[in-house]
């Protein structure tokens, strides 16, 4: 059994990592400085770069040779692609995609 002292000095120490990568980027490009070219363009390239690889690795185990052929999966992405289209909501996008896969895999494709 871990003790006490261990698990706060353990949270602590995540804790501190965790505030100075969050306050890092403000501490460096502080002081009215122009933020570097690459920066900006990270910032532009990889949230959607990041969430095209959360779609592969959610897709990766879907089997389209057996049933229900990965319908579920299929029309849950189109809900979520066409609700974020229209509204530009990720979070709305995101938990109604959830909320149609699951009844989906509940209810109509249960077998």
């Amino acid at each position: 059994m871990i003790d006490v002292q261990y698990s706060l000095i353990l949270i602590g120490v995540m804790s501190g990592v965790t505030m100075l990568l969050r306050f890092l980027p403000f501490i460096i490009f502080s002081g009215g400085k122009e933020t570097p070219p690459i920066i900006s363009y990270l910032g532009k390239v990889l949230p959607p770069a990041m969430i095209a690889m959360l779609v592969v690795y959610c897709l990766k185990g879907v089997s389209v040779n057996t049933y229900p052929h990965g319908l579920p999966e299929l029309i849950s992405v189109i809900v979520v692609a066409v609700l974020h289209l229209r509204k530009r909501n990720a979070l709305l996008s995101i938990i109604a995609g959830t909320i149609c896969y699951m009844l989906l895999i509940q209810s109509v494709f249960a077998g």
